[in-house]
């Protein structure tokens, strides 16, 4: 059974959607459940800290409301405090999931740290042009 918060974020879910021209995209998914989960980022360049947060996702009413979960702990949040995010404080901010849905949020902090992996990778790239 979920929680009353779980099918909140499932049926309206705050940072849902693509997002125009992100600054860092990642992603993860499970072959066997079938979850993907992609996560766009912006970034402040100079405090480098996550100005917006979006995400698709392709998977379950856990899955969704997990990502949802995850984007409104880490919006506002440096890249740093961002990639330390554990999955235990997404289940505790959906109210709890159930035990065989836990690794739904797991997704979620593996997505998120591709794309801040991802936001290096470019910085990298535009720091050597």
């Amino acid at each position: 059974m979920y929680s009353k918060e779980t099918i909140k974020r499932f049926q309206k879910p705050k940072f849902v959607g693509e997002m125009k021209s992100p600054d860092a995209v990642g992603q993860e998914g499970n072959v066997k459940c079938g979850d993907i989960m992609k996560i766009f980022l912006k970034v402040d360049p100079k405090s480098e800290k996550i100005k917006d947060i979006k995400f698709q996702t392709y998977g379950c009413v856990a899955a969704i409301a997990a990502s949802d979960a995850m984007c409104e702990i880490a919006k506002g949040k440096t890249l740093k405090q961002a990639s330390e995010i554990p999955y235990s404080q997404i289940v505790k901010k959906l109210g709890d999931l159930p035990q065989i849905k836990v690794h739904c949020s797991i997704l979620g902090t593996k997505a998120l740290n591709n794309a801040i992996k991802n936001y290096e990778e470019r910085k990298k790239c535009l720091q050597k042009k």
